[in-house]
């Protein structure tokens, strides 16, 4: 009889030690791989860009209303339960009304409070479906889920495991059909398959697990007067994208002889994506997903014997012998003792094309190598293409790739073969920030400068350009393929885990997440900053980011901390200088999203609070900026993904749920989405009205 675990954590912050086992390979448990001795942002104090923004004054009204939520597939006996502090500081906020206003148009719901119930739990007066589970079938002739008969053939046509970014797409010519892509970042085998033993995994075990890794293309139909989904199987266009499909590697650094393996003597062509966290949708219609944590992924390290091919792998966080899924004993190419270069072909922005199944995916070399978290397009007054990225690493760096090429308007196949060579030309940024407040007002706490903000301005160092690198000692193909090198040569700022990078598509301002850093301010590493003004930061913080004259390709911009996550009651926190009584508690930002009103919308993972991780609602302009509204909470173990707000509906995926410390398949930590007794499941959640208005009105 399967019973369910505790949910306790031996890990520090809010993730469980199995989450960062299969997700990062224990980043948190390996020295920072990035030991440049670069300046932080507070080494120099320059205000010509700083963008302030005056406090907030006047009496504060308080109303206070009452704190009601919906959750649905919880576990039987168990309960929502808010948790004292910070759902007290929920209930303060948690009306209609702020200083006798309205909240925001677009977050006009009952925020959720903070709890740790087993369920997807959403405001009063909304729906929720579960729209697609680990193992549906999506391709004709794939079977129905079996967890106890999974094979990897089957898998490969059905829904992948741990979906993390999502995007829904029009589809022309099919009124009331939407294209929806998922991609998988990783496996939890524990979770996968009753019996396993992590020393000792089965091919056929590998083989599915590389069969789960990638995208999914699923078409679904629209309920007409509801906000449900309904996957559309074995459509046209239903495809699924593996750790085995061939993927073209374009751009300046494409056959290159870092490239080069013994099964691919040119360097072009490469099999599989591994560790899809975050992603983007183009303008002309294309997917991008970015490549994460793929370090984790390949063993023997330590027989490579090359000292310059050693360090460069040590930057990238490849030091182990032995992998955690042990992919090396199947696959000679995850053994980097035989394949040395294999990992430099991984870590990169994949596009995909929806509207195409036979079309293969690209490896875009032009936007750098590192752990992309996200890529998120906006267009050049000319039409160009700009890219903003971040590298989800404590410590690490955020990017933005400028392309020389202008998109061409239209369907035509002339447009759409131009427009898949967008991201190949084109000049690769990464970001430089400086404090405009003494470094004696940054004490580390969080206490804000005298000015009142966290602010100061910036400057987009050039990396390389086509053939052309602007950094010593490299040429331009290192520069794309060994881009942390490249950004540590340069003095990029060290920040503190940049994971989704969003442009505003009402205003153009740039958003940050950043998520966490408890290596903030430890001995031997870099101390807080003007952008980073908390040590041993486990909350994290968004930074925003606005361009000179609100042009993408400026090299020069302003900066300011928008919100610095935590308890609302702690001092250290901020919120866009919000009354701090009427907000959500937020911690770990994660990923981003806009609604059609222009607020944000952020999920977390690794919720430090005590409470579920979440989706937030912000308002980032007027004079509710700042106001932070908990629409939804997902399940134990659990972290929200891949956030869409559309005018009907809201779109999460509910990542690793019942990923908790002792877990496996015979005794769970969660019984979401389908009650006891039935397997765990990553799935996507749709979420909307009951009475089927707009979200949020």
């Amino acid at each position: 009889m399967r019973r369910l675990l505790p949910l306790i954590s031996s890990h520090p912050g809010g993730r469980s030690a199995m989450t960062c086992r299969y997700r990062c390979g224990n980043a948190c448990f390996h020295e920072v791989p990035n030991t440049s001795d670069n300046a932080y942002a507070g080494d120099i104090i320059a205000g010509a860009l700083s963008r302030r923004s005056m406090l907030r004054a006047g009496a504060v009204v308080t109303v206070a209303s009452a704190v009601g939520a919906t959750a649905l597939g919880q576990a039987p006996g168990a309960e929502a339960a808010p948790l004292d502090a910070s759902s007290a500081a929920a209930a303060r906020g948690s009306g209609h009304h702020h200083h006798g206003r309205r909240a925001a148009r677009g977050l006009r719901f009952t925020p959720v409070p903070p709890n740790t119930a087993d369920a997807v739990t959403v405001p009063p007066g909304y729906r929720q479906q579960v729209v697609l589970r680990w193992g549906e079938p999506i391709l004709r002739g794939a079977p129905a889920f079996d967890p106890d008969r999974q094979t990897a053939r089957a898998q490969a046509g059905q829904f992948g495991y741990n979906n993390d970014y999502l995007t829904l797409l029009d589809l022309p010519g099919e009124r009331g059909r939407q294209v929806m892509v998922a991609n998988h970042e990783y496996t939890n085998e524990e979770l996968m398959f009753a019996g396993y033993d992590p020393e000792n995994p089965t091919r056929e075990q590998v083989e599915i697990a590389w069969a789960a890794h990638g995208l999914s293309v699923v078409v679904v139909d629209e309920e007409r007067r509801g906000g449900a989904l309904t996957p559309v199987t074995r459509h046209r266009l239903n495809r699924r994208i593996t750790a085995t499909t061939p993927f073209r590697v374009t751009g300046p650094a494409a056959g290159s002889r870092l490239l080069r393996t013994s099964a691919d003597p040119k360097g072009t062509t490469v099999l599989g994506t591994l560790n899809n966290c975050a992603g983007g949708t183009t303008p002309w219609g294309t997917v991008l997903s970015g490549e994460e944590n793929f370090n984790q992924y390949f063993g023997n390290a330590d027989a490579v014997t090359d000292p310059e091919t050693t360090a460069r792998l040590a930057r990238y966080g490849i030091t182990d012998a032995v992998s955690e899924r042990k992919w090396e004993r199947f696959d000679r190419r995850f053994d980097l003792g035989r394949e040395p270069n294999e990992a430099n072909r991984f870590g990169y922005v994949i596009e995909l094309d929806p509207y195409d199944p036979d079309s293969v995916p690209r490896k875009r070399t032009a936007l750098g190598r590192f752990k992309h978290e996200a890529a998120q397009p906006r267009l050049t007054r000319d039409g160009r293409p700009v890219v903003y990225m971040g590298d989800d690493e404590r410590f690490d760096y955020f990017y933005k790739f400028v392309s020389n090429k202008r998109m061409m308007r239209g369907h035509s196949r002339a447009a759409r073969e131009h427009n898949l060579t967008l991201l190949d030309e084109g000049a690769l940024y990464v970001a430089r920030l400086t404090g405009d407040s003494p470094a004696s007002e940054i004490d580390g706490s969080g206490k804000l400068p005298r000015d009142g903000e966290f602010d100061g301005s910036g400057e987009w160092i050039k990396l390389a350009e086509g053939d052309t690198s602007y950094v010593p000692g490299m040429t331009a193909e290192e520069v794309y393929v060994f881009t942390r090198l490249a950004a540590d040569k340069m003095g990029a700022t060290k920040m503190d885990r940049p994971e989704d990078v969003e442009p505003s598509p009402r205003t153009g301002r740039v958003y940050i997440a950043l998520t966490n850093n408890k290596e903030r301010g430890l001995a031997g590493k870099a101390p807080a900053d003007e952008a980073n003004p908390r040590n041993e930061n486990k909350h994290g913080q968004v930074l925003e980011l606005t361009e000179r004259r609100n042009d993408p390709t400026a090299e020069r911009f302003a900066w300011r901390l928008f919100l610095v996550c935590g308890d609302p009651e702690d001092p250290g926190t901020y919120y866009a200088g919000f009354p701090k009584d009427k907000v959500s508690p937020i911690s770990c930002p994660d990923n981003i999203t806009f609604d059609a009103y222009g607020n944000l919308w952020l999920s977390t993972d690794g919720n430090a609070l005590g409470s579920h991780d979440g989706l937030f609602g912000v308002a980032d302009h007027g004079r509710n900026e700042g106001e932070v509204r908990q629409f939804l909470t997902v399940p134990a173990g659990a972290e929200t993904c891949g956030p869409v707000v559309q005018e009907k509906r809201v779109l999460v995926c509910v990542q690793h749920p019942g990923e908790v410390d002792g877990a496996t398949v015979e005794n769970p930590a969660s019984a979401w989405p389908d009650g006891p007794g039935k397997i765990v499941r990553p799935s996507v959640v749709c979420v909307w009205r009951a009475d089927g208005g707009a979200i949020g009105v």
